[in-house]
């Protein structure tokens, strides 16, 4: 992530990145122990449990990485503004162009919701930079994965709360 985003956080979610990320450094040693341990079984070559700790240790270092970004660029604190606007940290009521059914999610980042039910859209996809900015009731359109346009209008834009 060498593109540093602001990503909205409640105060909730923070709590719970920070937590994880102090989780995964405090594992460090133990992963280190594992490589250690399976260096000492003899040819590295074919040692598959010293190439299994390495991998794990090489995801969990990403993992602490992105961890430190996202929580360096986050911004903590309230809920936006219920101004039916739609933005990152709203539940988004929308209808397709042809669909009597409603659909409902929260333009975030997956940090943010990972533990809601609600679906989650990234305001860096495709519906959720055609919705950015929209208000209530207005049809904006997007060009989906095959080409084709999509009309999407935002019914309603309510801030999220967990």
């Amino acid at each position: 992530m060498s593109e540093s985003k602001v990503t909205w956080l409640t105060q909730e979610a923070y709590s719970r990145l920070k937590q994880e990320l102090d989780e995964a450094i405090e594992n460090r040693p133990v992963i280190a122990a594992k490589i250690n341990a399976s260096r000492e079984e003899g040819d590295l070559k074919e040692n598959g449990g010293y190439h299994a700790a390495r991998e794990e240790q090489g995801q969990a270092e990403a993992r602490i990485r992105h961890l430190q970004e996202l929580l360096r660029n986050a911004k903590v604190g309230e809920a936006p503004a219920n101004d039916g606007l739609a933005e990152p940290g709203k539940v988004l009521t929308i209808r397709y162009e042809g669909d009597d059914e409603e659909e409902k999610f929260l333009l975030a980042t997956r940090e943010e919701g990972a533990e809601g039910a609600l679906e989650v859209y990234s305001p860096e996809s495709p519906l959720g930079r055609a919705l950015l900015g929209a208000k209530e009731g207005e049809t904006r359109e997007y060009e989906l994965p095959s080409g084709a346009s999509q009309k999407v209008t935002l019914i309603k834009a309510v801030p999220y709360s967990a």
